[in-house]
């Protein structure tokens, strides 16, 4: 029984990160339902400790997003090579992160009388130099292709009448997802997550209208289900999050490895 576990962990789980071959089913739904887990505790703990989920809770948050993908890129080109930066052991890590973070800054505020949001924001921008001054970008055909099959994407959501964070949580979903199809199409990149694969291989273009239908209705079901409006705000945040993190991460890729 405990050969078989370990055979089952080291196919499912450490292999994939070892060796790059992208998540399968049993991993990618394990990691998903942790993260579930995890994004509804932090929200708990946030409610617990009143932080108002408002624009400056998303000012203090989404520069890691952005981080986070400046320095998974590092991995990516072989700037620096460590499991940690490897999908999903980064984004665990991040969230510890980012979660210590939140609470020495809430801590400041309380003592200083620092806005705990302009701490984050600020140690977000100062550590972003970092990976910043390694990267070197060259590709700049695959960032004029990105921004061809983009473009059209914020014309139309800038004609649809819908909540100004609506139109930019879908955008983000959206730009991750134009990212992925332009370096798969164009660029012979692998495609990790298996949905998207099956997707991406059947037709690129309809890997893009399948998430962006998807995203829209996810996020007309969220305004229709729940009242709540920080709860509301938390989810799109999250979203947000997933659509420009990975999105981010493949577009500088595409514009150093190149």
């Amino acid at each position: 029984m405990i050969e078989f576990v370990s055979e089952f962990i080291e196919k499912y789980y450490i292999d994939p990160i070892k060796l790059g071959t992208g998540y399968n089913f049993v991993n990618s739904t394990t990691y998903a339902l942790l993260f579930i887990a995890a994004v509804y505790l932090i929200f708990l703990f946030l409610r617990k400790t009143k932080i108002p989920i408002d624009k400056r809770f998303v000012l203090a948050i989404f520069p890691y997003a952005i981080l986070g993908s400046f320095v998974r890129v590092l991995e990516d080109a072989n700037i620096v090579t460590s499991y940690l930066l490897v999908t999903p052991i980064i984004y665990a890590l991040g969230i510890v992160g980012i979660f210590l973070l939140l609470l020495i800054s809430r801590l400041i505020e309380k003592k200083f009388n620092i806005p705990y949001f302009k701490t984050m924001f600020l140690i977000a921008i100062f550590l972003l130099l970092i990976p910043v001054s390694f990267l070197n970008f060259k590709n700049f055909y695959g960032m004029f292709l990105v921004l061809i099959f983009f473009l059209p994407w914020i014309a139309v959501f800038y004609f649809v009448r819908w909540s100004k964070e609506n139109k930019l949580v879908s955008l983000a979903q959206i730009f991750d997802v134009t990212v992925s199809s332009t370096a798969i199409s164009f660029f012979n990149f692998f495609e990790q997550y298996p949905i998207p694969r099956f997707l991406s291989n059947v037709n690129p273009i309809f890997y893009i209208f399948v998430k962006a239908v998807a995203v829209v209705g996810i996020l007309i079901l969220i305004d229709k289900l729940s009242e709540e409006k920080e709860f509301n705000n938390y989810l799109k945040l999250i979203i947000g999050i997933l659509g420009v993190a990975p999105g981010l991460r493949n577009f500088l890729s595409l514009l150093v490895l190149i």
